[in-house]
């Protein structure tokens, strides 16, 4: 029940806020988020400690949006990111994330895969996609972002998978398991949601305007955001933590692009959907 609530808390973070009276406002997400971890609570999903990691993480997000001295925001950004890091990385105690598949081997000659609903990871994308990320505001504006990341896309998508071919990572495997649907909603909703906001709604959007007045500040934002991400996943290995890093690119430019996160959630998850389904899952051994 927390899992299924907090994916539909992370559909709500694109809803607008309902008026519960002329100076009060309530964000559909945020209540489902409060539902979302009382049921965890209830559950033993979660504890005091984890609500309180991700009650400081929403406190310093919402402290970048509304401090004045600049010497803050950047201390408060600092903060949330660190938080969000522990968080997303399972270093912040208080979690007992469920366990939705066990580990088994899904793919002939492949490592073995377990699959688990992060909701730590997942609440704080969340946080971050709402409090400081910048996303489509109406249905034409996201149908905009999307079209935008058509075409660099299904490059980002035919060169990483080409390459995890030709360096033996991969091979072509048509599948589709029992739990696929479930293993879908929470690569999109848990994993893909909160890594594109981690790196870059806020690492490579922050950069940027960082950078702004910086000469090719913009292209530093990219690759630093994309040279991350692929360091984010060296514990499958070099070659896969490369792969990954350009991919990363992929993902960095698209956002670029847009200005928006949703067209690096569709390129991401569509990578990530195509791998699972029509690849050898998560690699070959």
């Amino acid at each position: 029940m927390s899992t299924s609530l907090l994916m539909l808390a992370i559909c709500a973070a694109w809803l607008a806020p309902h008026s519960l009276s002329r100076n009060m406002r309530l964000a559909p997400w945020l209540a489902l988020l409060l539902l979302a971890l009382a049921c965890a609570l209830a559950a033993g999903e979660v504890n005091v400690t984890g609500v309180a990691g991700l009650i400081a993480l929403g406190a310093a997000a919402t402290g970048v949006r509304h401090a004045r001295a600049t010497w803050l925001r950047g201390l408060l950004m600092l903060l949330a990111t660190a938080l969000a890091l522990l968080l997303a990385l399972h270093r912040w105690p208080g979690f007992l994330n469920p366990l939705v598949v066990p580990r088994q081997v899904i793919s002939a000659n492949a490592r073995p895969f377990a699959l688990y609903a992060n909701l730590d990871k997942g609440a704080a994308g969340l946080l971050l996609l709402t409090l400081l990320v910048p996303r489509s505001k109406t249905w034409q504006e996201g149908g905009r972002a999307l079209k935008q990341a058509l075409l660099p896309g299904l490059a980002t998508i035919v060169v990483v998978m080409g390459l995890a071919c030709l360096l033996g990572l991969v091979r072509p495997e048509w599948k589709w398991p029992a739990f696929t649907p479930a293993f879908l909603a929470i690569n999109l909703l848990l994993t893909v949601v909160a890594e594109e906001a981690f790196f870059r709604g806020v690492i490579q959007h922050q950069l940027t305007r960082l950078l702004a007045s910086v000469p090719g500040g913009a292209l530093l934002s990219i690759l630093v955001s994309a040279l991350l991400f692929g360091a984010a996943h060296l514990g499958g290995g070099l070659p896969y933590a490369a792969l990954a890093g350009v991919a990363g690119l992929g993902y960095a430019l698209v956002f670029h692009r847009s200005g928006r996160i949703e067209g690096a959630i569709a390129v991401h998850f569509g990578l990530n959907a195509l791998h699972f389904l029509f690849f050898s899952y998560p690699a070959l051994a």
